[in-house]
């Protein structure tokens, strides 16, 4: 069962195994988005999840091989199965948003931005289609995930109707 809005899905994640899912399942919701470049800000403390559900999104589009967290390099980039590339940037070490100026992020090559801290890089990155907070709630975590463009909403829809209900519950 789905508590969903619009423009709003609230997730209770039991397990590593649920972020799992969630990340496959936005990966293959992907598509209905129907946008040639999207932006996720991922945003939560740390040890929330933000990197474990980064790493299951990408994996679930065809990354092959390590995928490291960027928390050191700043920015990942990694070839996706269908073509383009996704970047996942952590930018919890910056000190300034203008230091985002000497990464190169100029965007051209990249179709998925994955953005973990992203309120570091304020006024500096593209507003984000879809903002996911995750929180350590009990054992597990819990996920909201917010549209925030009509590409969010697209690509919010897609995830609402096809993932799997098994998988993780949804708030009540």
């Amino acid at each position: 069962m789905s508590s969903a809005t619009a423009s709003e899905l609230n997730l209770h994640l039991a397990d590593a195994d649920a972020t799992d899912a969630l990340g496959a399942a936005l990966a293959a919701a992907r598509a209905g988005a129907a946008a040639p470049v999207l932006y996720a800000h991922l945003h939560g403390d740390l040890g929330a999840g933000k990197s474990t559900l980064a790493r299951a999104l990408l994996r679930a589009l065809g990354v092959q091989g390590a995928i490291r967290s960027p928390t050191y390099t700043l920015v990942e980039r990694y070839p996706l199965s269908d073509g383009g590339e996704a970047w996942h940037l952590d930018l919890y070490r910056i000190g300034d948003a203008g230091e985002l100026e000497f990464l190169g992020l100029d965007g051209g090559e990249a179709t998925l931005w994955l953005i973990e801290w992203p309120e570091r890089g304020r006024g500096w990155l593209p507003a984000a289609d879809l903002r996911i907070d995750l929180a350590v709630d009990g054992a597990g975590r819990s996920a909201r995930v917010s549209a925030a463009s009509a590409a969010g909403r697209a690509w919010l829809a897609a995830v609402a109707q096809s993932r799997d209900t098994g998988a993780f519950a949804a708030d009540s």
